[in-house]
């Protein structure tokens, strides 16, 4: 199957809302693309890092480790990142890949670019039934979810180092789908 891909600015990516569609887009990625590309999401989706700082992971950076600290390119500011829930699952990817880098291009001895990573995520969102993806779909995910589970603006605002809780809101796309189901629960 052929994929064409058009390129989705940062605003129109959406973060991905239901566990069925996560679920396809795991199994979309393991199938049509590969293991390399199925753990750069899963890693991505469970710690909000911008993919520029999460392709700069190397294997030696998490063997045998359940976090890693690290500065981020954008901010400066230095932040842990926990794997425990995924311990296991990136272990395993890490022992099967001899490569320095975590996320390793086929071209050389350095990790895929943004570009690549962003092509496998349409690859594969295209044979999930997924639109409006990019590489900022993994840190949207990540802080959707994050909202959904722990309803926490403020700890979440941190975790994705944003100056205001408006932003954050905006970033995970909950202003206008809080805006609507609040409206449409008002029954007076």
């Amino acid at each position: 199957m052929e994929v064409t891909i058009k390129k989705v600015h940062t605003e129109d990516v959406q973060p991905i809302k239901t566990k069925e569609a996560l679920q396809d887009m795991k199994w979309a990625l393991k199938r049509h693309c590969s293991e390399r590309d199925y753990i750069m999401f899963v890693i991505g989706i469970n710690t909000g890092l911008r993919i520029s700082d999460l392709l700069k992971i190397k294997t030696a950076d998490l063997k045998g480790k359940k976090s890693l600290k690290i500065k981020e390119s954008k901010t400066k500011k230095s932040r842990t990142i926990y794997f425990d829930s995924i311990y296991e699952e990136v272990q395993e990817y890490i022992n099967s890949n001899p490569s320095e880098w975590l996320f390793p291009s086929r071209k050389g001895d350095k990790p895929i670019s943004t570009t690549q990573a962003y092509r496998q995520l349409v690859k594969a969102g295209e044979m999930a039934d997924i639109t409006s993806i990019g590489t900022h779909t993994l840190r949207k995910t990540f802080g959707y979810w994050h909202y959904k589970t722990h309803s926490n603006i403020p700890q979440l605002q941190s975790i994705l180092n944003h100056s205001s809780s408006q932003i954050t809101l905006r970033y995970i796309g909950l202003t206008e789908e809080e805006e609507r189901e609040s409206i449409i629960s008002l029954n007076l």
